[in-house]
């Protein structure tokens, strides 16, 4: 794991509405403020949570490649094994919607994918299974991407997919009820959801939570007639054990598909936690959207999927500017 942070403490959310706004190279940080470190351990609320060393339950990172930054946020959880048990089947979801290129910010970075495999590898994953639903054409997208040849190498099986990997299954839903989902993506042991922060035209923004849509088969159109009530039913069902936000670069407009370097921001920024709603309203705030402001968020709360609320789950903010 990365060591020599420059600094380590734990952050709060000040409130609805604080945000924090993407320009020109870099972030301007409105509205965290620095309040006394939390005990060591704490007691998990949420979905999928387990105790932990670390001193919040979300760990955000900055200032570094996408292979130090979630290696620095792992440590900061407690360790990949802390998630990710010997033996288990681990299924590692990216965003692979769209034929670009890594450049374009329209898909996870394929670095990032590349080291959570070798992480969930390293802490005895007996398996780990690399797969998404694309809109473009799936063998360019994922070329394309660089994700193929990135999991690839790094020890995951990459898959397609295909129709015959479809199980009609009960998502027990507000609006989506019997509906195809791909078998590998529900008979794993471990789900790591590995969105990229993007704007949407739609739903404001696609971050975590909307990221289960690749997951599913049948038209996505269906579900954008109730898009916030869909993205909750998905995450209701799909419960990811770690959430990890890849903000390296970050598509700002014309989302989600882009194609216009114009159209990036290079941040250099990632959030991971347990809680997904928490990792969703940071997300958020990147485009300088409150914790009220997008109406998945409140509903996600609601169903008991997470908080909103950052100061009561805890921030542990890793600076690798000047790590050394």
């Amino acid at each position: 794991m990365t060591k020599g942070y420059s600094r380590r403490k734990v952050v709060g959310w000040m409130g609805a509405g604080t945000a924090l706004a993407i320009g020109g190279a870099s972030v301007v940080w409105h509205g965290i403020n620095t309040v006394p470190a939390v005990s060591q351990g704490w007691t998990p609320k949420f979905p999928g949570a387990e105790a932990s060393g670390g001193g919040g339950r979300l760990a955000l990172v900055r200032n570094g490649d996408p292979a130090a930054m979630v290696d620095a946020a792992m440590d900061a959880l407690g360790g990949m094994g802390r998630f990710v048990s010997r033996g288990a089947t681990v299924l590692v979801k990216p965003n692979i919607g769209w034929d670009r290129a890594p450049e374009l910010a329209a898909n996870t970075n394929p670095e990032l994918v590349a080291r959570v495999v070798e992480l969930c590898l390293a802490a005895g994953a007996a398996s780990v299974i690399v797969m998404d639903r694309p809109c473009n054409d799936p063998r360019r997208s994922y070329t394309n991407s660089g994700i193929q040849a990135a999991a690839t190498a790094a020890g995951a099986s990459v898959l397609h997919a295909d129709d015959e990997r479809i199980r009609t299954t009960n998502l027990a839903g507000e609006v989506l009820s019997q509906w195809g989902v791909y078998r590998e993506m529900m008979d794993v042991d471990v789900r790591i959801n590995l969105p990229v922060a993007k704007h949407h035209r739609l739903a404001r923004v696609t971050l975590g939570m909307k990221n289960w849509m690749g997951c599913v088969s049948g038209r996505r159109g269906v579900m954008h007639q109730h898009i916030n009530k869909a993205v909750v039913d998905l995450a209701a069902f799909f419960r990811p054990q770690l959430t990890i936000l890849d903000a390296y670069r970050v598509l700002v407009a014309n989302g989600p598909s882009g194609g216009d370097v114009a159209d990036v921001r290079k941040i250099a920024t990632l959030c991971a936690g347990a809680d997904p709603v928490a990792v969703d309203t940071f997300g958020a705030s990147l485009f300088q959207y409150g914790p009220d402001d997008i109406s998945y968020l409140r509903m996600a709360e609601e169903r008991g999927l997470g908080s909103r609320d950052l100061s009561s789950v805890g921030v542990t903010e890793l600076d690798l500017s000047a790590a050394g």
